[in-house]
């Protein structure tokens, strides 16, 4: 989440300042966390058949990356969407 979309937090006492700011860092660390671990679940799943050996053969790392890339590229999609979608919220509250 972007500070800057909490509106001014100047108005706040300094305290109270830095624990909103220690806040919002923990929750982009989390949010941050939980889509890697979906991202990871989810190609896992999809792309890695067998535990014939310990690396991946070419086709799954292929899978692997495919998945990857389409999450990311999904994932940065729908965020830059609610981006808009909120600005034009705050746009329409002025």
């Amino acid at each position: 989440m972007d500070k800057s979309m909490l509106g001014d937090l100047g108005t706040l006492p300094p305290e109270d300042q830095a624990r909103m700011s220690t806040m919002i860092d923990q929750l982009q660390i989390r949010d941050s966390l939980r889509m890697y671990n979906t991202l990871v679940e989810r190609c896992f799943t999809d792309c890695v058949d067998t535990f014939r050996r310990k690396t991946l053969d070419k086709q799954e790392e292929t899978c692997v990356k495919r998945c990857a890339e389409k999450f990311l590229k999904h994932s940065m999609r729908v965020g830059l969407r609610f981006a808009e979608l909120n600005q034009g919220a705050a746009t329409q509250d002025e």
